[in-house]
């Protein structure tokens, strides 16, 4: 959709989530805002939705912890902020959230948040939405990237960052600190060729 073609509001401070939820509603594009910033991202391919597929099988099998229960397509608003959220590809977050009339989670009920890192996403961008959840103060990020066959554990957020980052790649298990305590299984995960339809 061009510029020119839009007829919803126009973004401005104050009014980023109308506007996300009018360009999600017209488009289909995913839409966040990080750091005050409307982000777009494009339907996600199959290997990425098999990442999301994989791991929630895993986290569901290992019995999460009682009260809590895995989630996709659920949103996480930064604390005070009157615009800026962002939908991780899988979210731990307590059974409640199935009764809540909300679209918006509070970070601190988030047990896990989990990135699927999509083909087209630049280094800042990944960089950008990792400070995003440290700010939010999400205890637990897992950053998994099909490009390169790799993931990320980000724990103990401080001060608008991650105090700790455990590197790993696809084939070594990823220990997810408690409440979960559960150990995932990455030598499954797809990673990414080359899509026959661009």
């Amino acid at each position: 959709m061009s510029p020119s073609a839009w007829t919803g509001p126009r973004p401005r401070p104050g009014n980023l989530r109308e506007v996300a939820e009018k360009i999600e509603a017209a488009t289909g594009l995913r839409a966040q805002i990080v750091g005050g910033k409307l982000v777009m991202s494009p339907t996600p391919r199959g290997k990425h939705a098999g990442v999301v597929k994989r791991l929630r099988r895993q986290l569901e099998a290992a019995a999460l912890p009682d009260g809590l229960d895995a989630y996709e397509v659920s949103s996480i608003a930064l604390p005070e902020d009157p615009d800026d959220y962002v939908t991780p590809d899988l979210v731990v977050l307590p059974t409640e959230w199935e009764d809540d009339d909300d679209w918006l989670a509070a970070p601190e009920d988030a047990a896990l948040a989990v990135e699927v890192i999509s083909q087209s996403e630049k280094s800042r961008e990944i960089r950008d939405k990792a400070d995003w959840y440290a700010v939010a103060r999400v205890p637990v990020l897992l950053v998994i990237d099909p490009r390169k066959g790799t993931w990320a554990l980000h724990t103990h957020p401080d001060n608008g960052a991650y105090k700790d980052v455990l590197p790993g790649k696809f084939g070594e298990s990823v220990r997810l600190p408690a409440p979960l305590e559960i150990e995932v299984a990455t030598d499954d995960f797809p990673v990414y060729g080359n899509s026959p339809r661009g």
